[in-house]
């Protein structure tokens, strides 16, 4: 048995074109949900059903691990169908076993974290519902258009604290095994469990006033625990290979080395001094390429050579002498070598194309970008947000 995530997203969006990849937050509004659903260890495949060459392209070059895409029909991707008709196409051409279980997911409702992932699985999981809708609890008092309250009584107003509200479907996913879809030709069926997410999920984007909205929302309540502020980074550490440059190793015919640097991570360097951050570099190698590219980005800590435990030990040198903890710490980092000092920083990050250790630390917040072609301006720009 496995479990699927299904997020159909189309390029035809009226109100807001190519929405499901116009950039939110720093990156492609479609990779909130992607990304948190590559986090989640109960999910085994994500599967983005979409029509549009160019979310294709976006949702592809990210190279995901779990994620892979799938052409949905033109009759399936027009204004006039439903959601339903492109979850049983693609249920139906792969073949899905009737056992797996089937989650479908709303790009539209990119504050939707890992966590809520995991917590509604669980709840699936001890067998009492058939299928599980995500609500939140709104507290508003609803009336009939007959003038009778349809909530409270009026006539007895409750306090907030009081009062119970009501649970309004929020649209961020649904569970469901693949037969119960098949016979009910439905997201829904039998006895529906619900999972009750937080009331700052409650809104979807559809009109840009929502996009607006749900950007300061994530902000407030999604970003600011993933990245902290920058009252609370006053240390940015980065690493070199894989990192602020593609890894490769360039070679004259003469036999030196080369190596490619982004030069908007170097802008990303100035902003973090302009932000009074420290900055450092703390590479495994040694060479003069890096030395000479450190002073070019006036880096306040260089320190070369040093292999697995040595890069934690030179960050806490760091930390003594500017009198702050790793806590203040933000690092970023792709391979083995880089662990060690990623689980103890307060803020970590990676390239899009790290390795799966690393991708997998708790709390990572794993880049859209790969290394040396922008990662590490991503990551400081949402530091600094």
């Amino acid at each position: 048995m496995k479990t699927i995530a299904f997020i159909p997203v189309r390029g035809g969006s009226k109100s807001i074109p190519l929405k499901n990849i116009k950039p939110f937050c720093g990156k492609p509004l479609v990779c909130w949900n992607i990304e948190a659903l590559e986090a989640c260890p109960q999910v085994d495949e994500i599967v983005v059903a979409t029509d549009s060459d160019e979310i294709w392209d976006t949702v592809e070059s990210c190279h995901y691990i779990k994620t892979v895409l799938y052409r949905r029909s033109a009759e399936n991707a027009c204004d006039t169908a439903s959601t339903e008709s492109v979850m049983l196409e693609y249920i139906k051409n792969a073949h899905l076993a009737e056992d797996n279980i089937f989650i479908l997911v709303q790009a539209t409702s990119p504050l939707t974290e890992t966590k809520h992932f995991s917590e509604a699985l669980q709840m699936y999981a001890q067998g009492m519902f058939d299928s599980i809708i995500t609500c939140v609890r709104n507290y508003r008092f609803f009336w009939n258009e007959d003038g009778t309250s349809k909530n409270y009584d009026y006539m007895n107003r409750p306090r907030r604290q009081n009062f119970r509200g009501m649970l309004m479907e929020n649209g961020a996913f649904y569970i469901n095994k693949v037969k119960n879809i098949l016979t009910n030709g439905n997201r829904l069926g039998g006895r529906i469990g619900i999972y009750e997410m937080p009331e700052y999920t409650a809104t979807e984007i559809d009109e840009p006033d929502d996009w607006m909205i749900l950007e300061n929302l994530m902000r407030k309540h999604v970003l600011s625990k993933q990245i902290g502020s920058t009252k609370k980074v006053k240390l940015f550490l980065c690493d070199v290979d894989g990192t602020l440059t593609d890894g490769g190793m360039y070679y004259t015919e003469n036999g030196d080395e080369l190596k490619k640097f982004n030069t908007r991570d170097g802008m990303g360097f100035q902003l973090l001094r302009e932000a009074g951050i420290k900055t450092g570099i703390i590479t495994s190698e040694n060479t003069k390429i890096v030395e000479d590219r450190a002073k070019k980005l006036k880096v306040d800590f260089l320190y070369q050579g040093k292999r697995d435990g040595g890069k934690l030990y030179v960050a806490n040198k760091i930390c003594k002498q500017l009198g702050i903890t790793l806590d203040d710490v933000a690092y970023i980092g792709d391979d083995v070598n880089c662990v060690e000092l990623l689980e103890a920083v307060g803020v970590k990050a990676c390239p899009a194309d790290a390795c799966d250790r690393v991708k997998q630390l708790p709390s990572m917040n794993v880049m859209t970008l790969h290394g040396g072609s922008g990662c590490v301006r991503e990551f400081i720009n949402q530091i600094l947000q």
